[in-house]
C-alpha cells in the first residue's frame, strides 16, 4: 500500500497520523519515515484497512486497541553510554 493510500484509509477510520501512531504505539518519526519510501509495511497497512472496517460497522476500534495495552517499545543502548573509565583514563594520564 502507498502512502497516500494509507493516509486516505485513515481519514476513512477517522483518525489522524498522530492519533493512530499514539494508538499502536508506533512512533510518528517511524510512520512518517513511509512518507519517503512511498509505501507502509504490510502490517500498518492491515491495521488501518481494519480500522476502516471497524469504523463502518460501527465498532470503537479505539477502545478495542486500547483495551490490548499496548506498551511502546524503546531503543536499549540508544545514545551515550555511561562509563566508569574516566578515573582510568586519568590514571594513565
Amino acid at each position: 500500500m502507498t502512502f497516500i493510500e494509507f493516509k486516505k484509509h485513515l481519514l476513512d477510520a477517522d483518525i489522524t497520523l498522530p492519533k493512530f501512531s499514539k494508538l499502536i504505539k508506533v512512533s510518528d518519526k517511524n510512520l512518517q519515515s513511509y512518507k519517503k519510501k512511498g509505501e507502509v509495511p504490510n502490517t500498518i497497512a492491515v491495521i488501518a484497512v481494519c480500522f476502516v472496517e471497524m469504523q463502518q460497522a460501527g465498532l470503537d476500534y479505539k477502545a478495542i486497541v486500547e483495551a490490548l495495552g499496548l506498551k511502546a517499545k524503546t531503543k536499549k543502548g540508544a545514545g551515550f553510554a555511561k562509563t566508569k573509565s574516566k578515573p582510568e583514563q586519568e590514571e594513565s594520564a
